[in-house]
């Protein structure tokens, strides 16, 4: 069981050292963007800058008059560059999870594979042994016989809903 702890932990120590630089920023920016200290640096921020602009801050000059179109186009631009940097990370995410899917669907189909076998060699014990079951029969002439996996992906396909 360590050895496989090992091996999960180096495969996600892989995936982090091989990311490019522009992965690692949007990683960065999307950490923080997602933290409690942006949401209050953004209140800060905000309210700094209308309390500047609406005059309550004497001493420095309101330089974005009500109704703070300059405040609007930098959080519409923020926004913009926001979501791109979370899509980017979601993206890479997702490709990680389909690899690991892969790797599930591969594990899958070798322990089934290997349970066939079993089955068929404790088929064979019994049968040398006398040890038979007609209710057994049935279901372990099913279970011995190796799963035609194409034909389970198609029907799978052909039963879930279509997207529209």
């Amino acid at each position: 069981m360590r050895r496989n702890i090992e091996t999960v932990a180096r495969m996600e120590e892989k995936h982090l050292t091989d990311r490019g630089h522009a992965d690692r920023i949007a990683d960065a920016v999307a950490a923080f963007s997602g933290s409690m200290t942006f949401v209050v640096l953004h209140i800060v921020i905000y309210t700094f800058w209308i309390l500047i602009n609406l005059k309550y801050i004497p001493f420095i000059p309101a330089f974005d008059p009500y109704p703070f179109m300059l405040l609007s186009m930098v959080v519409s631009l923020e926004a913009i560059f926001l979501s791109t940097f979370v899509l980017m990370k979601q993206n890479r995410m997702s490709k990680r999870a389909d690899s690991r899917g892969h790797l599930d669907l591969q594990i899958n189909l070798l322990a089934e594979k290997e349970m066939t076998m079993v089955l068929q060699m404790l088929r064979l014990i019994g049968a040398k042994v006398g040890a038979r079951d007609s209710l057994l029969e049935r279901d372990l002439d099913q279970m011995t016989k190796e799963t035609p996996v194409e034909m389970l992906a198609a029907e799978i396909e052909d039963k879930l809903p279509k997207e529209s």
